[in-house]
């Protein structure tokens, strides 16, 4: 892929390419070596690290495409495991419309139990429709899958990013029962991703748990400093532009290395900044303000939406930006909270809509852009 293909190289959604994807070496070698060794893996990170864009572009390298069939499953907004094998079942049939159509069609005999529908769209593509009122028994439809998977001609890759939402899931032990088939599927590697640190900690790392010492774990860092100065640089360079060291810099520390973030400013400045002309460290405070305010109605919309114990609790947490105990005394002195069991009551509930995340250092707000809109308007 050539610059022309892309106005803008500083990637904020999905995976483009390798040429727009920095960095992750490492990373990249020790998932090719445990999917050659026939190991699983475990890929943690806080969100919006880059968790997903490592593993499409381990999938993009020309040995794991040479060797391997590939799925790659978003499972965030699933509620049950309904919803897992419907999407499931979905994203492979996406996935190999361009692997022809008798594995296709091979797949959609094997998923029968979901009765999928074929069509040819006004290009002769194939549309499928899967029907999820005819999942009586996910188990069986789960069976059918697997059973696809174990038969394919070439072995196949499975990642499963945010993982965690299983563990939500009513009624079934889905842990138990994934765990159950992937152990009897020796063909098929799987890649389990998830940005809830202390939970996919928990599910892997607990010998309570059905997943204990099953896979090979990989935590997810922020990107080298350096190595980010020579990406956005270099980016610039093709675009025509320049970017200064120092600028990336002050992006890189505003934003602790999360990758998205980083990209978000990187984006915008390359947007703003003309052929010919430098973007210097003065732009970025601009930048980030713009890309707050034109989130201000949502972020407000949040707000209101909270109940007053969580919100109080929230900007407490924001002007701290990163709290040990929030329902320790002295944090609770400081922004006049009104006690400790009801900071851990609102905690939880943060906790579960995700404005707040947790890792070994503390408890911070989730969304560094919310944060500073926190920051600025109360």
């Amino acid at each position: 892929m050539n610059m022309t293909d892309v106005l803008n190289p500083f990637i904020t959604s999905g995976y483009v390419s390798q040429e727009y994807f920095c960095d992750r070496e490492d990373e990249v070698k020790r998932l090719i070596k445990n999917i050659n060794n026939g190991n699983n893996t475990t890929l943690i990170s806080t969100r919006r690290m880059g968790k997903s864009g490592l593993i499409m572009h381990c999938f993009g390298q020309s040995s794991i495409k040479k060797n391997y069939t590939v799925f790659f499953v978003d499972i965030y907004a699933t509620k049950s495991l309904n919803d897992f094998v419907l999407l499931l079942s979905k994203s492979i049939c996406e996935q190999l419309k361009s692997s022809g159509r008798k594995i296709l069609d091979s797949f959609l005999f094997s998923i029968r139990s979901l009765r999928p529908e074929i069509s040819l769209d006004a290009i002769g593509q194939p549309s499928i429709s899967l029907n999820a009122g005819n999942i009586k028994r996910p188990e069986a439809s789960l069976d059918e899958i697997f059973g696809f998977l174990n038969s394919s001609a070439k072995p196949c890759i499975v990642a499963i990013d945010e993982f965690q939402q299983i563990i939500k899931y009513p009624k079934v032990n889905t842990e138990a029962l994934l765990r159950t088939y992937i152990q009897k599927s020796p063909h098929t590697r799987f890649i389990f991703s998830g940005s809830r640190e202390h939970i996919m900690g928990e599910m892997f790392n607990s010998a309570k748990r059905p997943f204990f010492a099953s896979t090979s774990t990989i935590y997810l860092d922020a990107i080298a400093k350096r190595k980010y100065i020579e990406f956005a640089q270099e980016n610039f360079k093709k675009g025509g532009k320049k970017i200064t060291a120092d600028t990336v810099e002050r992006i890189y520390d505003l934003f602790e290395g999360v990758t998205w973030y980083i990209q978000k400013v990187l984006n915008m400045l390359y947007g703003e900044t003309a052929r010919g002309k430098s973007c210097t460290v003065d732009s970025v405070d601009n930048a980030v303000k713009m890309i707050v305010d034109s989130n201000r109605y949502v972020y407000s919309e949040n707000m209101f939406r909270l109940p007053d114990k969580q919100g109080k609790l929230l900007i407490a947490i924001a002007k701290e930006g990163k709290v040990t105990s929030p329902t320790s005394s002295d944090f609770i002195t400081r922004y006049a909270l009104l006690s400790a069991s009801s900071a851990q009551s609102a905690l939880g509930g943060l906790i579960e809509k995700e404005f707040v995340t947790r890792d070994e250092n503390g408890y911070r707000t989730y969304d560094m852009f919310f944060e500073k809109w926190l920051k600025e308007a109360f």
